[in-house]
Formats: C-alpha cells, sequence, structure tokens
C-alpha cells in the first residue's frame, strides 16, 4: 500500500465532503430547501465520513492502522447508503407501499427524537418521501447514495490492496 497516495485520496475525499456539506447548507439556507430527518441523518453520516477521513490524513498511520480507519469508515458509510437508500426507496414506493413504512418510520423517528428536538423536525417521515430538489434528474436522495458508494469503495481500496498483500505473502511462506 503507497501511503503517501493513501494520505492525498483520503484527504482529497474530505474536502469533497466538505464541498458536498457546503453545497447541501447552501440549499439550505440561500434556496429554502428544508431538510428532513433522513436528510439530517444522512449529513451526520457525511460529517462523520470526512472526520474520519481528515484524521486519516492527518494521521497518517501505518498500514494496520489506515485498515482500522478503513473499517471504521465502511461501516459509516454503509450506514450512510442504509439510509440514502431508504430515502430513494421512499420517493420512488407507491403510496400503498409507504403508509406502513412511513407509519413505522414516524414511530422510529419520535422515539430516537424525544422532546423539543423532534418538534423542530418538518414534517416528520412523510417529509421524507417527497422530491425537493434534482440535479441532472437526480434527487438529493440519490445523490447521497452515489457519494456514500463512493466513499465505501474508497474504503474498500486499502482493505483489498492490504488483503492482497497478505495473500501474496502467505502463498509465498506456504511454498
Amino acid at each position: 500500500m503507497h501511503l503517501a497516495r493513501t494520505r492525498l485520496l483520503f484527504f482529497l475525499a474530505f474536502l469533497t465532503c466538505a464541498l458536498i456539506i457546503a453545497a447541501v447548507l447552501y440549499l439550505q439556507h440561500s434556496v429554502g430547501l428544508e431538510p428532513c430527518p433522513l436528510c439530517l441523518f444522512q449529513r451526520a453520516s457525511l460529517v462523520s465520513c470526512g472526520v474520519l477521513m481528515l484524521a486519516a490524513a492527518c494521521h497518517s498511520p501505518s498500514a494496520a492502522g489506515w485498515c482500522r480507519y478503513c473499517v471504521g469508515l465502511l461501516a459509516v458509510a454503509l450506514t450512510g447508503v442504509a439510509v440514502a437508500g431508504l430515502q430513494v426507496w421512499l420517493q420512488t414506493a407507491s403510496p400503498e407501499e409507504l403508509t406502513p413504512v412511513i407509519a413505522t418510520l414516524q414511530q422510529a423517528l419520535d422515539s430516537i427524537a424525544p422532546g423539543r428536538w423532534s418538534e423542530g423536525l418538518p414534517g416528520g417521515a412523510a417529509f421524507c418521501a417527497q422530491i425537493t430538489w434534482s440535479l441532472f434528474g437526480i434527487s438529493l436522495p440519490e445523490w447521497s447514495l452515489l457519494a456514500f458508494v463512493a466513499i465505501g469503495l474508497l474504503a474498500l481500496y486499502p482493505l483489498l490492496s492490504e488483503l492482497s498483500r497478505w495473500i501474496s505473502a502467505e502463498s509465498r511462506t506456504d511454498d
């Protein structure tokens, strides 16, 4: 694994996460798009990914340390994929399919977001099923899904590189 190349790659990915968050905040404060509860969870996942990538780039650990950062990043990215995928499904599902899912999602959001915090969430779970903005025919949750998949693939690169080194080293010692 080329540690300098991986470090630069993670720093560039952090900058990309920062630009995505800046664009989302611009859309919220300048254009007036209010985030739904699932959007807020996606933002939290994206910020977590960015923080992990910045920490990995600044720390520049050994190969084993890179693997630890990548496993954490992969876990957060998969969480983001799940949340963004759920929102994409909500936006494309038929009304008959949505009713029980939105009721369950609303109960989950109410249990996660107690008190005053949940009062500040606009529209609840039903708001997550609306497509409020798109770019090139792709909605914001779909863009989020693409970003989280890219982050997951980025996290897999050092892991698979280290795994192939380990397998080749094992095959040389067995011979």
